[in-house]
Parts: C-alpha cells; structure tokens; sequence
C-alpha cells in the first residue's frame, strides 16, 4: 500500500500531466497479462503516446486540480483505468484500433477522450477519434488547397500567355479611343 505521501506526490504529477496535454484518453486495460500490457506499452513508447494506469480517486482529483473543466470524463472513472496522453489527437484512437487488430483483442477499451475542449464518451467513438485529423494534416490539407488555385491561375496564365496580352491590349485601345 502506498503511503499518504506516495500518492500526493502521484496525484501532483499526473495533475501537471492532465494540465500539460490537450489528448487526454481514458482506457479499460484491465485482464490483460503482463506480456500484453508490456507490449501496449512498448507500442505507446514508439508512438510518443504516455499510457499510466492510476487509481479513478487520484485520477479524479487530478482533473480536478488540472484547471481544465473536464466533468464530462468523470462518468468513466469506473472500473480499472489507464490514462494515455499524446500530442496529437488521432494518434492513441490509432494505436488501440492497431493493437487490437493484431492482438485479436477487444482491448483496451476506450472508456472516454479529452481532445482540444470536445470530448468523447464510450467505446463506439474510437473509429470517429481515428479519423480526426492532426493539426499537421489540417496544415498539410488547407496548404494544398490553398496551392491549387494558385498553380492553375499560373499554368493558365502560362498557356495562354498571347491571349492575355491580346486582350490586355485590346481593352487598353479601348480606353483611348
């Protein structure tokens, strides 16, 4: 059992960890083994994906202490519980689809998920987190998009080049007479 101490000084942690992390997802990986859990780890580990499995008392009062109003996750401090946090929304919903596929496993369960203020409740949001797109990919997508327009502006005005200053031509006559 943990001393008094102990767990202040968890509670402090996980608090700045929760006040720190915009991705915040609270999973079931409870009945896993030892040789499962130590795998989800190392998968975590490679994904730069934070996974913590803390009592729901000290997890609760964390997210408490973490000035973030995050009530909305407290109906899934039920049960065993792990905490993953990542910098990138879709990252951990990824990683658990993943390991689950090659597991052949139905767990860990998504129990709820803290992204950017929305948040997500119960295991049927998993394949809507996935598909989120990271801040990177929006960046990637609104930079393309904003290419396009620009690329063929260009390319037309490339072709067409003698048609442009045919007409450029044409209306400054036009304007002198």
């Amino acid at each position: 059992m943990k001393s008094r101490e102990e767990k202040y000084q968890i509670m402090e942690s996980l608090t700045e960890k929760l006040k720190n992390s915009d991705v915040i997802y609270l999973t079931d990986t409870s009945d896993l083994n030892v040789e499962t859990i130590n795998n989800l780890r190392r998968l975590c580990f490679r994904r730069n994906v934070s996974l913590e499995v803390v009592k729901n008392t000290l997890l609760k009062k964390a997210m408490e202490k973490s000035e973030k109003d995050l009530e909305p996750l407290y109906e899934a401090l039920v049960g065993p519980t792990s905490v993953m946090l990542s910098d990138i929304g879709n990252v951990p919903a990824k990683l658990i689809k993943e390991f689950r596929k090659t597991r052949k496993n139905e767990k860990p369960i998504l129990k709820g998920a803290y992204i950017e203020e929305a948040f997500f409740i119960g295991n049927d949001q998993l394949d809507t987190l996935a598909k989120i797109k990271s801040r990177e990919e929006l960046i990637g997508d609104l930079i393309g998009l904003l290419q396009s327009p620009a690329t063929n502006v260009i390319s037309a005005l490339q072709s067409g080049g003698n048609t442009i200053s045919g007409i450029v031509k044409t209306l400054s006559e036009r304007q002198e007479s």
